[in-house]
């Protein structure tokens, strides 16, 4: 079965053709440069540049897949959560796709659809394990207990990691989006220069919080000159950096203890961080466990992770009506 997955539900337009469920034919990613400018995604330039981008997008993946437009079996987009008018640019031309072709369609949960990239990459990805979902609007920590079937154990009470990653970013003049920048700078840099709050590493739940860390680092960066910024842009993106990754490193590990569960995945555009899979790996070597993590082109929103969950939810509960509709708060349940 041939799935194509249709992504828009923030600044990249990516359609992607899979067979199986598995094998990648083609996942044509186009981000938007035109928010680098404005430090941030500005939603109506996101909509407006989806539907600019998005038939060009698709003949491509059409093309590098090598297939036909009839040759799609199955058709699948985010739906939620996400930007309004974003994800209404692919879920409509995916809906209109699978009504004109006559074949099934898929809405997909844009959570879900990060977890499943996973399951393109592992055939042998345990059924039941924890997974970490980390990008630019989620920061949140699941048990999943096979495909379909999450309980929620944690999540951000205010910013998600990936946003005080651009934030911090934007404060140190670095490029948008942040979190490559950081990373690369924190590499340079001295970890142990000054050392930045860690939100509620020392509280019972396993939920996160990122806004007081923001606030911290914007309070150090107008206490120093210009000279003294520039001389520690690297120290400053290195701490920054430490305490983000070091609270999801301490959570997760304290959930797997708790629940006895050694196999983690990571998820989203945060979890191709090096420091977070170092420090991840480093801390499940102690108690015997594992993670799994794809590569940073199926980490970042892609349409091949939204085939693949398509496909899966396909399998498991059927086709989605075509009257719904974007949901921009969807959970994931």
């Amino acid at each position: 079965m041939l799935t194509l997955g249709i992504e828009s539900s923030c600044d990249e337009t990516s359609l992607a053709v899979i067979r199986d469920g598995r094998d990648i034919l083609s996942n044509i990613i186009l981000g938007q440069m035109i928010h680098s400018e404005y430090g941030g995604v500005v939603p109506e330039l996101a909509s407006r540049e989806h539907m600019k981008a998005i038939i060009s997008v698709y003949h491509e993946a059409l093309k590098t897949a090598g297939i036909n437009p009839d040759d799609i079996d199955l058709y699948a987009a985010t739906y939620g959560p996400g930007l309004v008018g974003a994800l209404l640019v692919g879920l409509n031309f995916g809906k209109a796709l699978a009504y004109g072709k006559n074949r099934p369609f898929v809405a997909v949960n844009h959570l879900e659809g990060h977890i499943a990239a996973n399951f393109l990459i592992y055939e042998n990805l345990p059924t039941r394990h924890l997974t970490l979902v980390i990008s630019g609007g989620h920061t949140l920590l699941a048990l999943v207990n096979g495909f379909g079937n999450y309980q929620i154990l944690g999540q951000t009470k205010d910013d998600a990691v990936g946003e005080a990653y651009d934030k911090v970013a934007k404060l140190l003049g670095l490029g948008y989006p942040g979190g490559r920048e950081i990373d690369r700078l924190a590499g340079k840099g001295d970890k142990k220069y000054f050392r930045f709050p860690r939100g509620m590493i020392k509280d019972e739940s396993l939920d996160f919080s990122y806004s007081g860390l923001k606030t911290a680092v914007a309070l150090h960066v107008r206490s120093l000159t210009e000279k003294d910024l520039r001389k520690h842009l690297a120290d400053i993106a290195a701490s920054f950096q430490e305490a983000a990754v070091e609270v999801l490193v301490e959570k997760t590990i304290r959930a797997a203890k708790k629940l006895d569960i050694r196999d983690i995945s990571l998820s989203g555009g945060v979890a191709s961080n090096n420091r977070l899979k170092e420090l991840m790996e480093k801390n499940l070597a102690k108690i015997g466990g594992s993670f799994y993590c794809p590569p940073p082109g199926l980490c970042t929103d892609n349409g091949a992770m939204i085939a693949a969950a398509g496909y899966r939810r396909y399998k498991l509960t059927g086709p989605s009506d075509l009257d719904i509709n974007a949901v921009p708060y969807l959970r994931l349940e």
